[in-house]
């Protein structure tokens, strides 16, 4: 078994919700996480995370949505430490980015978040700053639930991406 998700297993109550916390900053899904304890493999804490997000409800997407910094800021709003770093490296893109392109991310993250009410949330592992202001544009189409939907997808695979990072440190 993986070292890091044993000792989750076993740890107290108070430090398990910080390190899922730092995964996904909605409350009520890392109390279910860890009320589902112990999970016996990675694949098994893995298909757990889906299936309690799955659950989840607006409520809980805004906020995990809230400790995300917006695409081009390094700052994230209550997700803690770690999760302020994986933030910064999977936006790691966007420090090569042309300064036109970083004052457009600006301007547009700000119309997304007047338009839907929340922070606009991509899986941006992979992508230059020219991707996602492309993907920005793109969504700012879309009604707002289909858009609080497509924010909630890509807040699961960057909880994916988390809980990995989180087991190999």
């Amino acid at each position: 078994m993986n070292a890091t998700l044993a000792g989750w297993n076993k740890t107290d109550d108070v430090s398990a919700l910080e390190a899922m916390m730092a995964c996904c900053g909605a409350h009520r899904w890392a109390a279910a996480m860890i009320a589902h304890r112990p999970a016996e493999s990675v694949a098994e804490l893995s298909e757990l995370a889906d299936r309690v997000w799955s659950t989840m409800e607006e409520t809980d997407w805004l906020e995990a949505f809230r400790c995300h910094p917006r695409i081009g800021n390094r700052k994230s709003v209550g997700g803690g430490t770690k999760s302020e770093a994986w933030s910064s490296k999977e936006q790691c893109a966007v420090e090569d980015a042309e300064e036109r392109v970083l004052a457009e991310l600006a301007e547009e993250n700000a119309a997304y978040e007047k338009r839907y009410g929340f922070t606009f949330i991509v899986y941006a592992t992979g992508k230059s700053a020219a991707e996602m202001l492309a993907i920005l544009k793109r969504r700012l189409n879309s009604d707002r639930m289909t858009e609080l939907r497509e924010a909630a997808e890509q807040q699961r695979r960057i909880m994916q991406i988390r809980l990995g990072k989180w087991l190999v440190e």
